[in-house]
């Protein structure tokens, strides 16, 4: 009993082995098959056409660049969306106590 059920773990450890096998196939093609299209987004010329060529590591290096202005921008959105709240706040408050100051101008009158 114990051998038939050991058996039938190893088989199913083959089973989800291969799939990880098939599944890391699958996601090393889909990233060639990205890399080439990047590639040639970034370099006409290996499309047929004339235009300057960038390497690969140029491609990373801009593709960084990129990600951290969008941080930064990100971040700087942030700060601004902070800032903004704080003097909505403000002007809420002196909008009160504007009110506040009629009330009590008026009642004085």
């Amino acid at each position: 009993q114990a051998e038939v059920e050991l058996k039938a773990a190893e088989s199913q450890q083959v089973g989800q082995l291969q799939e990880m096998g098939h599944r890391e196939h699958l996601l090393q093609s889909d990233l060639e098959s990205f890399k080439t299209r990047v590639m040639q987004v970034c370099c006409p010329s290996a499309a047929g056409s004339t235009g300057r060529c960038v390497t690969e590591q140029q491609v990373i290096e801009k593709v960084r660049q990129i990600s951290d202005e969008n941080q930064k921008s990100h971040e700087r959105e942030e700060s601004l969306q902070k800032e903004l709240n704080s003097r909505l706040a403000k002007e809420k408050e002196v909008s009160a106590n504007i009110e506040v100051f009629k009330n009590s101008l008026q009642k004085l009158q």
